[in-house]
């Protein structure tokens, strides 16, 4: 179950295209300690926790949106002590973690909308790539990275290209488990391909 703002929440209040999405990664979480990144209200986190996550850390620069998490795990009736949120700038946090050393199971990078259009391309890739490097370092040898991007302009080949240069920096052999993509209520027309606007991947990073 989920409390979603309708009035100030994000999406009118929650993202349902990552719904499928949530599932299928939770099925990975069990035992598992999670990082879940622009966590927002928790989708990610919530049903890690609901498939016996050992530890979450939600991270998001909205208040807001973390003051909604922490009622959702009231709403279910999570152990509040498995769940840390930090409102943080994610890029920020993510390098404290790498100078303290801290290392996660799973890391889940789910960011904005980097690419509004494809005039912003080579801003984003190096945006993406960034986030993607950082998301690697913080992870246990053979651990998880799931990463998506929500750009309709950055399409799924010039994704993998961006995780790969990242990958290269990070110095991480990397492998494609499994491909992401939007929920069969949110179609593409095939004349507007732009509109498959959301994919991801599953990762194991070596």
């Amino acid at each position: 179950a989920y409390n979603i703002n309708i009035a100030e929440g994000q999406k009118s209040g929650f993202y349902c295209d990552q719904r499928d999405n949530r599932s299928i990664l939770a099925s990975y979480t069990k035992d598992k300690k999670v990082l879940d990144c622009f966590s927002y209200s928790g989708g990610f986190s919530l049903n890690s926790l609901a498939n016996g996550a050992r530890g979450i850390t939600s991270v998001d620069s909205s208040a807001l949106a973390l003051e909604t998490l922490k009622q959702n795990v009231g709403l279910n009736k999570f152990d509040s002590d498995k769940i840390t949120a930090i409102q943080s700038d994610v890029n920020k946090q993510l390098r404290a973690f790498k100078e303290t050393g801290e290392l996660f199971d799973i890391v889940v990078l789910d960011p904005p909308k980097y690419a509004p259009s494809r005039s912003a391309l080579d801003r984003a890739a190096r945006a993406y790539k960034d986030l993607n490097r950082l998301g690697m370092l913080l992870l246990e040898k053979g651990g998880l990275l799931a990463t998506f991007s929500c750009s309709g302009a950055v399409d799924i080949e010039t994704f993998k290209q961006i995780i790969a240069w990242a990958a290269l920096d990070a110095g991480k052999e990397v492998q494609i488990i499994k491909q992401f993509c939007q929920p069969e209520d949110h179609p593409v027309r095939i004349s507007f391909p732009e509109g498959e606007y959301l994919k991801g991947l599953l990762l194991r990073v070596l």
